[in-house]
């Protein structure tokens, strides 16, 4: 790790990527276990990326990938295209922020500045320039290392790298239409980032068509510079028409089946795994009730239903759920028995007691999984038919990892370090450097389980702070379901210490909707998106402050960042007896502004629960004027004019609705800002002015020099 920066906490905070740069990430295992790939720029406030590969036998290090040395220019010139996945994936780095291998890891290919590069990770050759006509997304390598599969312009190309050619396998016939990238919904909800997928031999490929054609057209605009014409952006809103999104088998002559299941009813491609033991697409219904693994003829495109998970409320989507083992079982996630666990062929294998956040890697016949026995702690797992379930980290701390080869890569942290990445095979044991920059902050924290429903809590004290000296309460939540604030692990606090040095007893509460209870505590969230997440940060609150009499309740101030932010201002605007000020983020205000995928999981479809959607919104409650009994409170709302996650909309019928009501507040535009603000100035800045007015709002000092 680099020595302790002379820069504020805000600064180090902006320039470092919230402490991300220069830690290793996006690990690849080759299949012999003998080689890592991995990427991490050269230091802790440089945020381009590199590529590297670590021979496990003799620990030598290899740059594989410098951008800095194939282009030229000061800055990445990204294609539309790539910067859109880029905020999907809520990637706030440049450089080499994303690799695709072969099967044997020999090869990789990347883009940049959307040029494509061809890389060896043996020889210490120089990556190659491929000469392509146009940007290029999302190259992928067969896994012969043979051919690569890249998008441009919307139309999915092949490069034979022996012959030097490209040609075009499939061109959209329309603007609306393209070929082997991932739709809106699939990067931002479902997590699949990808819309091609190469056959085990190299020589067929499954490609997505999406056609946005029946999508809504939304327009971002950008008030700054008037004299720019608005993005036209395709935003399936709730309620509204989905991308119309098939897939075919396509060989490299061009040849094209479609593949062939119910559309109507399964509308979500959530993943495609195309095996040794052979092709599969896993689909889902609008509602969310259903998740089906179907098996594929490549010759016909004729499916046949191999599983199906059905829940009355929801069935999780994620990619990765269905995979087999080298023997051939079908292992899959799914709950049971009151928890998220494991099956083998149907059977589970982890116990209640662990409640499973993911099955990470197949290495032949063992399984490497992700889990939980208590909230705040991710552990992990190998699971075999012989050995059964073997722990792989230790018990506290927060861990993740790869398999393959038998070679472990386990990325650890607590709540007193940094992350450390190791690579474990047999006897060997390597460390992966980090250059990740050292805060320069200690926490000085507790975790609780508070009140009658044992909400997992999280405590942050001045470091100066005395016992006996009452101090104001700064919540500082994300509050939305599956998003986790609550962590054995530093860093997720940083921020939330921060704010605690300058003043405030900083409380974060996963309530109702979080991982690591089980599917019953995640669900408690449908239909209702205000009430019991409100509800938790009030109860774990009053049960902390009981514990803890210095926290000054006549002064209690809240933060948050996109769901963060509606709970803010929720919290100000429906309970303003408890909360006192509010800093609101990019707040989803009105559901139906919000997203198909994520909001219908939750609330279900505008025209037949408006009740939930109308007790989840925000603008009902900024409509009604201020009483004696509901005053008004101090409200700022921050959001990025450029955000074409939680458009900028949200914040302006907000603002609408309680000037309409007479009611003070004051909104922070951010020009050119999306939903995240990866540039420097403006994350800082937001920090300092975010601190500025809570001290203001609730009468804070400034904190002892």
């Amino acid at each position: 790790m680099t020595q302790p920066s002379t820069d504020s906490f805000p600064r180090l905070h902006a320039r470092t990527r919230r402490f991300t740069l220069g830690a290793p990430r996006g690990v690849t295992v080759s299949p012999d276990g003998g080689r890592v790939a991995f990427l991490r720029s050269r230091g802790g406030t440089d945020p381009v990326t590199c590529l590297w590969s670590l021979e496990v036998a003799t620990g030598e290090e290899r740059l594989v990938a410098d951008p800095r040395e194939l282009d030229d220019t000061d800055v990445e010139d990204v294609p539309a295209e790539e910067r859109a996945r880029r905020e999907r994936a809520r990637e706030q780095a440049g450089g080499v922020v994303g690799y695709a291998t072969d099967r044997a890891l020999t090869r990789a290919v990347f883009p940049l500045s959307g040029n494509l590069y061809l890389a060896e990770f043996a020889g210490g050759l120089t990556p190659r320039l491929i000469e392509t006509d146009g940007a290029v997304i999302d190259p992928r390598l067969d896994p012969t290392g043979a051919r690569i599969a890249f998008v441009s312009g919307g139309a999915l190309h092949v490069h034979l790298i022996a012959a030097r050619t490209t040609h075009t396998l499939l061109t959209p016939e329309a603007d609306e239409v393209t070929y082997g990238l991932a739709d809106f919904v699939a990067a931002e909800e479902i997590d699949r980032m990808r819309g091609h997928w190469w056959s085990p031999e190299g020589d067929r490929l499954v490609v997505a068509r999406v056609d946005e054609a029946a999508v809504p057209v939304w327009h971002i605009a950008d008030p700054a510079n008037p004299e720019r014409t608005p993005a036209a952006v395709r935003y399936p809103a709730a309620g509204t028409t989905n991308p119309a999104v098939s897939l075919e088998v396509v060989g490299l002559d061009g040849a094209r089946t479609p593949i062939v299941w119910d559309v109507e009813r399964d509308e979500y491609v959530v993943d495609v795994v195309w095996d040794d033991r052979g092709l599969f697409v896993v689909v889902q219904p609008r509602d969310q009730k259903a998740l089906r693994m179907l098996a594929v003829d490549p010759v016909t495109g004729a499916t046949t239903l191999v599983d199906e998970e059905t829940d009355p409320v929801w069935v999780d989507a994620t990619p990765g759920l269905r995979v087999h083992t080298a023997s051939g079982a079908l292992v899959k996630l799914a709950h049971r028995d009151g928890a998220h666990r494991v099956l083998v062929d149907g059977e589970p294998v982890t116990p209640p007691e662990i409640q499973v956040r993911g099955l990470l890697d197949v290495d032949g016949d063992t399984l490497l999984i992700s889990g939980s026995t208590t909230p705040a702690a991710v552990r992990l797992w190998t699971w075999t038919a012989t050995a059964g379930l073997v722990p792989a980290s230790p018990e506290e701390g927060v861990h993740s990892g790869r398999l393959a080869g038998g070679t472990l890569v386990r990325a650890s942290t607590d709540l007193t370090s940094a992350t450390v990445t190791t690579v474990r095979a047999g006897e060997v044991e390597r460390e992966i450097v980090s250059h990740a920059a050292d805060p320069g902050l200690g926490l000085r924290i507790s975790l609780h389980r508070a009140g009658e429903r044992r909400l997992q809590t999280a405590l942050l004290l001045p470091s100066w702070w005395e016992p006996g000296t009452p101090l104001p309460v700064l919540m500082d939540p994300y509050g939305g379901p599956h998003g986790q604030r609550v962590y054995a692990a530093r860093n997720p606090h940083l921020t939330s210490q921060w704010f605690a040095e300058q003043g405030f007893a900083v409380v974060v509460v996963d309530g109702r909707g979080m991982p690591g209870r089980g599917p019953g505590f995640e669900r408690a969230v449908h239909l209702d998106l205000a009430r019991p997440v409100l509800e938790d940060q009030i109860d774990a609150l009053r049960a902390l402050a009981v514990e803890n009499p210095d926290l000054d309740l006549t002064r209690v101030g809240i933060r948050g960042w996109s769901f963060g932010g509606f709970l803010a201002a929720l919290a100000v605007l429906r309970r303003p007896d408890v909360f006192h000020a509010a800093v609101a983020g990019a707040p989803v205000t009105d559901w139906e502004l919000y997203d198909t995928h994520y909001t219908e999981r939750y609330l279900g479809r505008p025209d037949v629960e408006k009740a939930a959607y109308e007790r989840s919104s925000l603008l009902a409650d900024a409509a009604a004027p201020a009483t004696e009994d509901r005053p008004n409170r101090p409200l700022m709302i921050i959001h990025g004019l450029a955000d074409d996650n939680v458009v900028a909309a949200h914040t302006l019928r907000l603002s609408s609705a309680l000037l309409a009501a007479g009611r003070p507040h004051q909104v922070l535009p951010l020009s050119g800002v999306t939903h995240m603000t990866p540039q420097e100035v403006v994350a800082e800045n937001l920090l300092l002015l975010q601190v500025r007015f809570l001290r203001d709002a609730l009468g804070v000092p400034a904190p002892p020099a």
